[in-house]
């Protein structure tokens, strides 16, 4: 059974004026759907893998085949990373983390705008393309990492509750070569809530 494209959660412009309309639509209907289409591609004949989730897929991609495996790294996890992405964002968001999140932030990095600007460094510093994220390790503990390209912390064991993508096209219309400006705005951005969702889940 083919991956579908998730849909949004909210609408293009629901993100403004932190991340605009245009780059939401482009970078949805057309980046996201076009790894989609080759994730798809890339599985075709595949049927041992036909039964198993998308993050089942790249937490096992090491052990894929050969013929299939970069390919299923770049577009599986291009399919994977992006749909955290949508989740994790949403409107009149931001702040300050409560919960569970907030609780486990302060413990693994003493404060949150200690947590803040690791993630800010991990991202600003990530050379080209790819991904900062705040992930569990084996061990149940937060941690900060960064990732080139579509590689994704689940295929080394790691549960990532919170990305942000960091490839020009998630930017570029808006910031240009501003990597820094969309990375401060995005933190207004964050749901929270859906975070500490994702990091309960992950702990259960």
């Amino acid at each position: 059974m083919a991956f579908e494209l998730p849909a949004l959660p909210y609408a293009y412009d629901a993100l403004e004026p932190h991340i605009d309309a245009r780059t939401m639509e482009f970078h949805h209907d057309k980046h996201h759907q076009t790894y989609t289409n080759n994730f798809n591609k890339a599985l075709e004949g595949q049927t041992a893998l036909a039964k198993m989730t998308a993050t089942d897929i790249i937490k096992k991609v090491t052990t894929l085949p050969d013929s299939i495996r970069q390919a299923v790294i770049n577009n599986g996890g291009g399919y994977v990373n992006h749909t955290l992405f949508w989740e994790i964002m949403g409107p009149n968001c931001g702040g300050m983390p409560r919960g569970t999140i907030g609780d486990m932030i302060n413990t693994a990095f003493g404060t949150f705008d200690a947590f803040k600007e690791k993630f800010t460094t991990a991202a600003t510093t990530r050379f080209g393309s790819g991904w900062a994220w705040l992930a569990l390790n084996r061990n149940g503990k937060l941690e900060v990492m960064s990732t080139g390209n579509q590689d994704s912390p689940l295929s080394q064991g790691y549960t990532p509750i919170l990305t942000l993508d960091v490839w020009e096209h998630a930017y570029y219309l808006k910031y240009q070569n501003r990597r820094p400006d969309y990375i401060a705005a995005w933190w207004n951005t964050i749901n929270w809530r859906r975070v500490d969702e994702l990091l309960k889940a992950a702990k259960s």
